[in-house]
């Protein structure tokens, strides 16, 4: 009877142990999922994104001034951008544009735009973005020039990896009331600009490897905490 009785408790301990080694190993691959599952998250920004953009865009422009019946004009820009996080971006732009009305006046304009924009949806294929910023208004050949402000915002959506088609908007308050060449009212002249274009990402692999290389370093050392207050 001793026997028997010592035989049960054994398999019955070693029953025990190997339950819990399967109820934890279950629980490991769990949390290991789970962390990947994040890790992946965190890093499908440079995935689809990546961390330097340049961009082209094609669209038009309109005056808001001191003359009647304002036209669209033609309006085309490129620009360099680097994020500084998934969600948040600095953004250089060259902006050359036609401002006009309807057999007043027509001349080229060219503005320069330092901006912070904002990504609403950086992790994801679709994602509405703002901007807002300072820039410096001039006409061709810098004939005349004025400080400006300007935002605005859009939709991106990346059509296949590190390439974006965009939509969208901006207004530009122009501090100064000459920009149509007259001066006339008690508000500075305001124009609009829309377009469609395309954002050309790279730079995101070098931050993709040192975000895992990261995050596998937090991984290993918190499974070793794990076993080394188990075994305690």
């Amino acid at each position: 009877m001793i026997a028997q009785s010592f035989y049960t408790k054994a398999i019955l301990s070693f029953c025990i142990s190997l339950l819990s080694l399967v109820v934890f190993s279950q629980d490991k691959d769990e949390d290991s999922k789970q962390v990947e599952e994040k890790k992946t998250f965190k890093t499908e920004f440079y995935n689809l994104r990546g961390a330097n953009a340049f961009d082209v865009a094609l669209g038009t422009s309109v005056i808001n001034g001191d003359f009647v019946d304002p036209m669209f004009e033609i309006y085309s820009h490129v620009g360099y951008k680097r994020h500084l996080t998934p969600h948040l971006a600095v953004d250089l732009g060259y902006h050359k544009f036609n401002l006009a009305y309807i057999d007043t006046f027509n001349e080229g304009f060219m503005s320069f735009d330092l901006n912070l924009e904002l990504t609403i949806l950086p992790h994801s294929n679709f994602s509405p973005f703002i901007f807002g910023g300072t820039g410096l208004n001039a006409a061709n050949h810098f004939t005349s020039t004025a400080n400006k402000f300007q935002g605005g915002g859009g939709l991106e959506y990346i059509v296949s990896e590190g390439i974006g088609v965009k939509l969208y908007t901006d207004y530009n308050y122009v501090l100064s009331d000459g920009l149509d060449g007259l001066e006339a009212g008690e508000s500075d002249d305001t124009y609009f600009r829309i377009a469609l274009g395309l954002n050309f990402y790279f730079g995101g692999t070098q931050q993709k490897a040192k975000k895992m290389k990261g995050q596998s370093t937090v991984i290993d050392s918190n499974l070793l905490n794990e076993e080394y207050y188990i075994k305690k």
